[in-house]
């Protein structure tokens, strides 16, 4: 009986170690408040560098329209 490697799995996991090893090395260049590296926190969703990694791409939150209803009286 042999055992079977998934070696697409292992390579997604340590490519995946490299990417999350390389933003918290190079986070605080980005405007970050820099992150400590820990290999516990790869997948971990409640670890706060995980999903400040996991964001990263996503950018500010999109601004609500202006609503006219809103705007200033005009003056005379």
């Amino acid at each position: 009986m042999t055992i079977e490697f998934n070696r697409e799995a292992y390579n997604k996991v340590f490519d995946d170690l490299d990417e999350f090893r390389n933003f918290c090395a190079y986070s605080y260049l980005q405007g970050h408040s820099g992150y400590v590296f820990n290999e516990k926190d790869l997948y971990n969703s409640e670890s706060y560098v995980w999903r400040a990694f996991q964001n990263r791409h996503k950018g500010p939150p999109k601004r609500k329209p202006f609503r006219k209803e809103f705007r200033g009286k005009k003056f005379n």
